[in-house]
């Protein structure tokens, strides 16, 4: 969690007070906050009765290794696409931490971190392709 949080983290101090990067839909934003919340703490603190750990054998290796790729391909397009504002910067920063969250809900048959990533993907997919229309970045190469 810690490894997609730190650039998000810098991000948003450098352009916390940027109008462009916001979005006005309230149901929306309020839906997208409780599927990365609910992901955050589901990914951190196992809660007993939800979840039924790692359901074949070497799950924990292939939980390690997907999850650590898809980390290392975040970060690497957050390094290399960090001044640039482009549809594949928006979509690949909003499309992977939500694979994470859906992966790692079905690798560990934890029902409601399935929910609260499903909650998280389409509300934050949504919402980073919208403020990319406003800035028109699909329109530029």
């Amino acid at each position: 969690m810690v490894i997609i949080m730190v650039p998000n983290i810098i991000y948003y101090l450098k352009h916390k007070n940027d109008v462009e990067f916001t979005y006005q839909n309230k149901a929306i934003l309020i839906v997208e906050q409780i599927g990365r919340y609910g992901c955050f703490i589901l990914m951190i603190f196992n809660i007993p009765y939800t979840y039924f750990n790692f359901w074949f054998n070497n799950a924990l290796i292939v939980y390690l290794s997907v999850n650590g790729g898809l980390c290392l391909v975040y970060l690497t397009i957050w390094i290399i696409y960090w001044n640039k504002n482009n549809k594949f910067k928006a979509l690949s920063l909003s499309i992977l931490p939500s694979f994470i969250f859906i992966f790692s809900g079905i690798i560990l048959a934890n029902i409601p971190l399935i929910v609260f990533a499903l909650l998280f993907a389409v509300s934050h997919v949504f919402i980073s392709y919208k403020i990319s229309l406003s800035k028109n970045i699909f329109n530029h190469h």
